[in-house]
């Protein structure tokens, strides 16, 4: 998998191994049938976007030839294939995953038929349903007839037909239905026996049906296969390539939905001539874009596999209010008094919607800014903050319209938040705003009083369920100075200075951040010359970044500490001999989703402690505005340390990242406590005490 005489591993193929630990949770029997199905369509899901995003832009790279010079990519050809293969090897492991849930669903007396398996009663029940609710939703499209291949919709399936009569071989056609689950649910309980529950898939229906759909033209044979195209979805690469590449590179953001084939999967069972048209069609002339696989695809749907048919799925923790924010109160005044921080999904993501309500109500708040990335469908922080303009608030809205995949609810949210008199700030050019930062202003008896927070995750009530995330609320004066200062510049891009130069407190990609951790570590590498003591402890989605990799090495070959909590893509090699033990890292897949960036350097025993929305990518540090934030308050800095040391003590769901990615599970020392870590957390946050 990697190559030992590289600085660093391939992104693309530590993401792929990420993955792959998804995939183990679905293997994973301890874990119940519902959440094993929910796994392999998260792992699914990933492999889309995958495919949309970092294939098509390596394959773009290679018909780009010698000018593409990627970051960490030297050779994006090998690369594709490489992922291919790896690719093939996790398909077979899913589809062997997938029919041992089946066989397990089925001693529990769910079964998942298609077309050839319903009893007289069902067959009736799929008839009745295919006339009432399908037929007019599908209309077949006579591919063979029509002089330009219709464009297949990246994220939808399709049945391909093979038409044919049993009395005319020159009687032969081939349509394509696409099948409507943007309309109609995937899955469909049927009539069952007492004790069953029987589920058919929508386009298994569809299946059943084909005959009223085209006996009707002279056609009495028919078979029907399931592919799904995944297309170029923006050629986004990070910005891990030169300007005048990048150039050509971001056309495809204007023709997404047309975006070239980047990956076909089928049916491996298909009709070979039929497989050989489609492909033809589809311009996938080279074998590594095609993808064989099961009878179903878009197995991301089965994240909604209905949970109305199991009793027995254990209740997931709820979250609960912080307790110094439990209504009613007002939390500004909580503030005023001491930080507060939030850790999702433990806490509730109430306190932040109160928190913009009470700000919204408060006829002595002057303003709020705030920055968005990825709303709630129906966001409650929205509502706040247009009730906030109608009680006479100045409202300004950093919105990130090139969220990835949230472009288009981005561009409805601008144009609902400006209908309703918000001031909608659309960012830095040639920059995505990451920072989830909120700055509000109260004027008391001619006084003006600040308060503000920064968080790790998006302000979405919806994902904050799930997404491990932490969220500063303060009032700590240096760090609302440079929220200003942050705040100005995204108002006033052409005012740089007033970031890079004054900000004394946080670190701002892509201005300082890169330097400032790198120098954070300089430290505690000097440090531990003089004294031989000193640690990191870092938690990142990602660890890309070649220039911080390269001081994570300087730190760990002098004695430096250093413990990594990675959930995806870690390109750093952890296990050489100049290190011997010095640098550990760990990955930990669970139910809840860890999206959180934490920094803890010893310091000589008085810690530093920061929480950022950055990972240690090239886009991250150069060419997004992040926000890195120090911990001040020595009780939360303790809060995140204990956090932090439950997640390094974690012995259940947590893998080691070695050099050669094997994904093996932590190891359980003799006699050492079982540590689920996100169960711990929960626990370790609940029975908290906190002194008014």
């Amino acid at each position: 998998m990697t190559n030992h005489n590289k600085h660093v591993i391939v992104r693309d193929l530590s993401w792929l191994a990420f993955n792959a630990r998804v995939l183990q949770e679905a293997k994973d029997t301890s874990n119940h049938i519902h959440d094993r199905l929910r796994f392999l369509g998260i792992f699914s899901n990933n492999l889309d976007e995958f495919f949309r995003v970092r294939v098509a832009a390596l394959s773009r790279m290679v018909l780009l030839g010698k000018e593409a010079k990627m970051h960490l990519e030297a050779n994006p050809d090998k690369i594709l294939r490489r992922i291919h293969l790896t690719v093939i090897e996790q398909q077979a492991e899913f589809d062997r995953i997938f029919q041992d849930i089946i066989a397990e669903l089925g001693k529990n007396g769910v079964h998942i038929k298609n077309e050839k398996q319903l009893s007289k009663v069902q067959k009736e029940f799929v008839r009745t349903y295919f006339e009432q609710k399908v037929r007019t939703q599908v209309i077949p499209l006579m591919i063979e007839t029509i002089p330009q291949m219709p464009l297949l919709r990246d994220k939808s399936i399709y049945l391909a037909c093979v038409l044919g009569n049993s009395t005319s071989s020159m009687l032969q056609r081939y349509a394509l239905i696409e099948i409507p689950t943007k309309v109609l649910p995937r899955f469909v309980i049927m009539p069952s026996e007492k004790g069953t529950t029987d589920i058919i898939l929508l386009e298994d229906i569809i299946r059943f049906n084909i005959p009223n759909l085209f006996a009707p033209f002279g056609f009495n044979q028919f078979m029907g296969y399931i592919i799904k195209v995944t297309r170029d979805a923006e050629l986004d690469i990070d910005n891990d390539v030169s300007n005048n590449i990048l150039s050509e590179l971001e056309k495809g953001l204007k023709n997404r939905k047309k975006g070239r084939a980047t990956r076909f999967v089928y049916d491996r069972t298909i009709d070979p001539p039929l497989l050989n048209f489609l492909t033809k069609r589809l311009g996938l002339l080279k074998k590594d874009h095609q993808i064989p696989g099961g009878r179903i695809h878009n197995f991301k749907d089965f994240i909604d596999f209905p949970k109305t048919i199991f009793n027995d799925i254990p209740a997931r923790p709820q979250p609960f209010v912080h307790p110094l924010l439990r209504q009613p109160l007002l939390i500004l005044d909580v503030l005023e008094k001491r930080d507060v921080m939030l850790h999702f999904p433990y806490h509730s993501f109430d306190s932040v919607i109160d928190l913009i309500r009470e700000a919204a109500i408060d006829p002595n708040v002057l303003s709020i800014k705030i920055t968005c990335y990825r709303l709630a469908k129906n966001s409650k922080i929205v509502n706040a903050l247009i009730n906030a303009v109608r009680n006479g608030k100045q409202v300004t809205v950093v919105l990130e319209l090139r969220a990835r995949f949230d472009e288009e609810a981005n561009m409805r949210w601008k144009e609902h938040l400006e209908e309703e008199g918000v001031n909608v700030v659309l960012g830095i050019p040639n920059m995505k705003v990451h920072a989830k930062i909120c700055l509000i202003k109260k004027r008391t008896f001619n006084k003006i009083k600040e308060y503000g927070f920064v968080s790790t995750g998006n302000l979405n009530e919806n994902t904050a369920t799930y997404y491990g995330d932490h969220c500063l609320l303060t009032t700590n004066k240096n760090i609302i100075a440079d929220l200003n200062k942050v705040f100005n510049y995204l108002e006033n891009p052409l005012k740089k200075t007033v970031v890079y130069k004054n900000c004394k407190t946080l670190s701002v990609a892509p201005f300082n951040m890169r330097a400032a951790f790198s120098a954070l570590i300089d430290k505690e590498i000097r440090n531990y010359k003089k004294t031989k003591k000193g640690s990191i402890i870092i938690k990142l989605n990602s660890l890309v970044d070649k220039e911080l990799i390269d001081k994570l090495y300087a730190a760990a070959k002098v004695g430096v500490d250093i413990k990594l909590v990675i959930r995806g893509i870690c390109c750093a090699y952890t296990q050489q001999k100049v290190f011997k033990d010095h640098m550990q890292a760990i990955s930990i897949i669970d139910d809840n989703l860890e999206h959180a960036r934490v920094f803890i350097f010893d310091n000589n025993g008085a810690p530093q402690v920061f929480i950022s929305s950055a990972d240690w990518m090239i886009r991250n540090l150069d060419h997004r505005v992040e926000v890195a934030c120090p911990v001040f308050d020595k009780e939360i800095q303790q809060e995140l340390m204990e956090i932090m040391k439950i997640q390094l003590a974690e012995n259940v769901k947590g893998r080691i990242l070695d050099n050669d990615q094997h994904n093996e599970y932590v190891q359980r020392a003799d006699k050492a406590p079982v540590v689920r870590s996100q169960e711990a957390i929960y626990t370790y946050l609940r029975n908290k005490k906190y002194v008014d």
